[in-house]
């Protein structure tokens, strides 16, 4: 049955493999389902012939647009620019690598149409590697101290929700973005369903270990303070490290008349009492960097031109 207009956002990089088959599959399974709809698909400045493919899909197929961006920006910066463009009432992301299956789209709009504010495509098994996985998992705990939601481990880049719920963070200019924190922005009800998640067949995942590391950090920094309080918690430690030396040493002279001597011993402990001021001034500098970035104005992302 045919209810509500909708907006597929695709981020592609370097998918230009993937996409003619990605498309027609959501052309079996959405004209079904949505009075109207919209495929978009943004390429975040690929270097083969994406947006090549891009065009030729869009001059042959019926509802899909096409927005290309001057450079790579991100699958996130990406995703923001699709969700801002989308014209339709419900706007659902997914992945270009065929591992989200356009199949499971009606479940996703069944549980937004029970309530949900947002709905997420939870992978049953992910098909990843080892160190991927664990990589995963450390962004996903991290991401659940962000939003503060119990779904925050399930979150995935198959997701549904209402286009209302990009008002709460239509001012957001920073470049570091994170679609997932900015929902809690606009969201309060979050649901994760199991759904099927695909081998790759194409290329490899552009998320390597070192990316989803820094994705993480870049995460922390830019939308919690829990970092700040780490090095507030790390002064006060060591603070209560250094006074407790200090009690040991006079009450060792006081007891017997013996005092504290090695050149070792005062290294070590200027070295782990500098360790943790470079480590509070790191993450001050973190925050800095943030705000300088954010004092030019750079944008989350520029559009070269786009498909009509």
């Amino acid at each position: 049955m045919r209810t509500q207009t909708l907006s597929i956002v695709i981020p592609a990089y370097n998918s230009e493999r993937t996409l003619g088959e990605l498309v027609d599959r959501l052309l079996a399974v959405v004209p079904g389902i949505a009075a109207s709809y919209e495929i978009l698909i943004v390429n975040d400045g690929s270097g083969d012939g994406t947006w090549s493919a891009i065009e030729a899909i869009a001059a042959t197929r019926t509802g899909v647009r096409g927005i290309d961006l001057v450079r790579n920006h991100g699958q996130h910066n990406a995703l923001l620019c699709g969700i801002r463009a989308a014209r339709h009432d419900v706007i659902v992301t997914m992945d270009d690598d065929l591992q989200n299956q356009p199949e499971d789209i009606p479940r996703l709009l069944e549980a937004l149409d029970a309530g949900a504010d947002v709905v997420y495509g939870t992978p049953q098994q992910q098909q990843w590697s080892i160190a991927r996985n664990i990589a995963s998992t450390v962004t996903k705990m991290v991401l659940q101290s962000v939003m503060g939601a119990r779904t925050a481990r399930m979150v995935s880049g198959f997701r549904a929700f209402h286009r209302d719920t990009r008002d709460a963070f239509a001012g957001y200019t920073a470049r570091y973005v994170n679609i997932d924190v900015l929902l809690t922005w606009g969201a309060a009800r979050f649901v994760a369903l199991p759904v099927q998640h695909a081998p790759r067949r194409v290329g490899a995942s552009n998320y390597t270990l070192r990316r989803l590391i820094r994705h993480t950090l870049d995460m922390m920094t830019g939308f919690s303070t829990y970092p700040l309080k780490l090095a507030t918690a790390i002064g006060f430690l060591f603070t209560a490290f250094g006074i407790g030396v200090l009690a040991w040493v006079l009450s060792r002279y006081a007891i017997y008349g013996v005092v504290a001597q090695g050149f070792t011993f005062l290294a070590s402990i200027i070295a782990i009492f500098s360790g943790a001021q470079l480590f509070a001034l790191g993450i001050i500098g973190e925050y800095l960097a943030r705000m300088f970035s954010r004092s030019m104005g750079q944008p989350s992302y520029t559009v070269r031109r786009q498909t009509f």
